[in-house]
């Protein structure tokens, strides 16, 4: 073995990984292991090594990415959860990428044998919804007994996709939720394990990300145990051409990591490594690094054939005696146990399996709740049948003049910018004129949640202030450094924790983080803000691998809110648009297929089937609506809300207190107001235009100018998604002689036209023109000048009859 560890900028836990690697141990018990260890190391070597074996011979094949080569993972994972729980902890929350994924969840997370072997039959089908996922992508929720020290341990095995190292964030979120939840500050109860490949360790940047994450206030797991399945190639391609640096592990020196590089030929060196590895996390709570040297006996999966690009390496591996024979022969002769003993031990695991290889030809079906990684019971089985109806979501007026008054009045001995005292009390001033600006409803939705004793986290790049400096949730003393106030935290005798918190300079790990967390509870309002909503393309895998198609994929539920500031303001490419045209693209629904809008639970129903909701809301009071409704849905959706930059503070954006109240709710469309001259000349007008966001207050002011009020009538959607057909129908049937027109303004390739065309003409039976930019390769211009022109043949081509 090899020790990294000088690096290390603290003396103490130098010198304590020093004294562990330099004891004497006696010839007969190396690294202290006594002959009983060493038989219990045999017996889950063989385990894992069985496992492979039988599913090689049974399902030849079969994809299946086994472990053979480093069948040590198994006797290593179960070694680090025999220790740590010796040491007091009590759920383990795994990450790993498709090798072994098998062997993990039928020998560590003990996931019954024949519901795995069931999944390689292909006439069994899902009893549920949903597309399902390869086997060795899903995942697993399982409490069961420690045999070693007799202690209940919960394991759980996150669900992934197939890009590498995604998972990683995922579960240190998870990890952070599960440790808030518990009231374990340190870590000492709840614990991440995270697995990965040598090439996909040094050459994914995510790992970077998410390392960076492990020492800060709000997103440290207390230390996370890494395992490095070192097999020295990543799929065809060679460590020379993968990395530049000396080792794939050297990525975590910079968190101070310490790294074990250990021959995974070498059983008992394996353990003692993991041994040493779980000390130094429970007690230190820091990050660690195993990195098992090993090989793969296969090629990338049982189908490929390495010999076509590592011909030397595989003519070695070739001849190459597997571990089990190794390490068996070696016990053997050193007396631990001897040749009877041994088969005995192999006999009776292969009758385990072929029993249940037996059982699982009698499986006809099986449920992807089965696999499920989050389960949350006292959310689903509290509610069965779920009752679909939709929530008021509105408050006592007297719980929003509490909140308004708490968040606008700075505590009596901080010394507060001048800036912000003008701000707060322009806030002080709204409440007591009744009205509130964005901030002010962004803030009534989060303290009324936390009153009612749901936790609200926030996270992203400078969401502390808000990138538009428009937030302010936390204040700063001017004189003092480090003394801060939350006002949000400070609101209401009892209730629930308000986290908000500024983030690294990283969208992939952090959202994934965020995501994490969301599935740890039901009951939690969870959401990530982009510094801009262009930034969200970063972490695209996120999006589509975990929330677009989280549910379908593993049955899997989450109520993370993603807020993406939006908006053409002449601010250049990367500070326009939040490219709404990718989240709408994978919305769930047929856009030539109209629902039944009959149906007394249609808006309900809607939301139950669809895979998220994205809204792009136009008033204050819309957006705490939208917010609040995320709790009160019998379910969880993902929510993506395009939010705005101009309309923070756009005296017109306002929203009355009346808004709020009890008895109120969201809006998925605004339409004209009965005393409008459009409504008035319902048949007369000419155009109806449909819009949404921001861009409907500048057709506002333009129709306006052009004195055509009671010639065009504009109609806003919020909800995008899940599409409002019967609000669209009923809009459309009020001005039956009026063209139809879809006004944006994004470029014409770009935005929500694609998707909105389709269902409007869907909805409307008319065809449904267009007002915005013209196509374009960038989502906008950098040019002041172009930008106004641009801008103003929006206006004239939405106001031409």
């Amino acid at each position: 073995m090899g020790i990294e560890y000088m690096h290390i900028v603290d003396r103490k836990q130098c010198d304590w990984i020093r004294e562990k690697f330099e004891i004497p141990w006696p010839a007969d018990q190396k690294y202290g292991f006594t002959r009983m260890d060493k038989r219990l190391i045999l017996e889950r070597l063989l385990r894992s090594h069985k496992f492979e074996e039988f599913l090689a011979r049974k399902y030849p094949a079969e994809k299946r990415f086994g472990l053979e080569g480093c069948e040590v993972l198994i006797p290593a994972l179960k070694y680090i959860i025999d220790v740590c729980s010796s040491l007091g902890v009590k759920d383990f929350n795994m990450g790993m990428p498709h090798r072994g994924r098998l062997n993990v969840l039928a020998n560590v997370a003990r996931k019954e044998l024949h519901e795995i072997f069931a999944q390689f039959d292909s006439s069994v089908k899902p009893d549920d919804d949903g597309s399902c996922d390869v086997k060795y992508h899903l995942g697993a929720s399982i409490t069961r007994e420690n045999k070693v020290n007799k202690k209940m341990v919960h394991l759980t095995i996150c669900a992934n996709p197939s890009h590498l190292e995604a998972v990683d964030p995922i579960v240190q979120g998870k990890t952070r939720a599960e440790q808030f939840y518990l009231g374990d500050p340190s870590g000492r109860q709840v614990m991440s394990i995270l697995m990965h490949g040598d090439a996909a360790f040094s050459g994914q940047g995510v790992v970077y990300e998410t390392f960076h994450l492990s020492d800060l206030p709000d997103y440290t797991t207390h230390g996370t145990i890494h395992i490095v399945v070192n097999n020295q190639i990543g799929f065809t391609t060679d460590p020379r051409h993968s990395r530049s640096s000396m080792y794939c592990t050297d990525v975590a020196r910079v968190v101070n990591a310490p790294i074990f590089h250990v021959n995974a030929d070498d059983p008992e060196a394996v353990m003692y490594v993991c041994k040493v590895a779980s000390e130094w996390r429970c007690k230190f709570h820091k990050d660690v690094v195993i990195d098992l040297v090993c090989y793969r006996r296969n090629g990338h999966n049982e189908m490929d054939m390495p010999m076509f690009t590592q011909p030397l390496m595989y003519q070695k591996i070739g001849k190459h005696k597997a571990l089990l024979d190794i390490y068996a022969e070696e016990k053997i002769n050193e007396g631990v146990l001897d040749v009877s003993d041994f088969q005995e031990e192999q006999t009776s695991y292969h009758n385990i399996l072929e029993d249940a290889y037996a059982k699982a030809k009698t499986v006809t079906s099986f449920k992807s709740s089965d696999w499920l990684d989050s389960p949350w019971p006292d959310f689903f089985e509290g509610v069965k049948p779920v009752q679909m109806t939709y929530p008021s979501t509105g408050v006592e007026e007297t719980t929003l003049k509490l909140i308004g008054e708490k968040f606008s009045t700075p505590p009596e001995d901080y010394k507060i910018h001048g800036g912000l005292v003008r701000i707060l009390r322009g806030r002080m001033d709204m409440v007591n004129k009744r009205e509130a600006d964005w901030a002010l409803g962004e803030a009534f939705a989060f303290g009324s949640l936390l009153k009612e004793g749901i936790h609200v986290r926030l996270s992203g790049q400078d969401v502390e202030r808000g990138t538009f400096s428009h937030r302010h949730h936390v204040l700063h003393d001017q004189k003092t450094d480090k003394k801060t106030f939350r006002p949000l935290n400070n609101i209401f005798g009892a209730q629930a924790t308000y986290t908000v918190t500024n983030s690294s300079l990283s969208e992939y790990a952090v959202l994934g983080f965020e995501l994490g967390f969301s599935q740890q509870s039901p009951f939690a309002l969870c959401l990530w803000e982009a510094q801009f909503g262009d930034f969200a393309n970063t972490a695209q895998c996120i999006i589509d691998n975990f929330m677009s198609a989280g549910e379908t994929k593993w049955h899997r539920q989450t109520g993370v809110v993603v807020l993406l500031p939006h908006g053409y303001e002449g601010m250049g490419p990367e500070h326009s648009s939040a490219r709404p045209e990718r989240f709408l693209q994978m919305c769930n629904d047929d856009p030539d297929a109209l629902p039944d809008i009959d149906a007394q639970t249609f808006v309900i129903d809607q939301l139950e089937a669809c895979n998220w909701q994205i809204v792009n809301c136009s008033t204050p009071a819309n957006f705490f609506h939208v917010l609040r409704r995320q709790i009160k849905l019998p379910f969880r959706k993902p929510l993506i809300i395009f939010t705005p930059k101009s309309l923070l503070r756009l005296p017109e954006a306002k929203s009355s207190f009346d808004e709020f109240t009890e008895g109120t709710f969201f809006h998925r469309m605004y339409h004209e107001t009965k005393d409008s001259p459009a409504h008035k000349n319902a048949e007369n007008v000419k155009k109806l235009i449909f819009c949404t966001g921001k861009v409907y207050y500048e057709l506002l002011k333009e129709r306006n100018e052009r004195d055509l009020d009671d010639q065009i009538a504009i109609a806003r959607i919020e909800q995008m998604f899940p599409f409002p057909y019967d609000l669209v129908i009923t809009e459309a049937k009020r001005y039956p002689n009026a063209k139809i027109v879809y006004a944006q303004e994004e470029h014409k390739n770009q935005g929500g036209y694609a998707f909105m065309q389709t269902r409007m003409q869907t909805a409307t039976g008319k065809p449904c023109g267009y007002a915005g930019r013209q196509v374009s390769a960038s989502t906008a211009t950098g040019n002041k000048s172009k930008h106004n022109k641009e801008f103003r043949a929006l206006m004239d081509q939405a106001m031409a009859l």
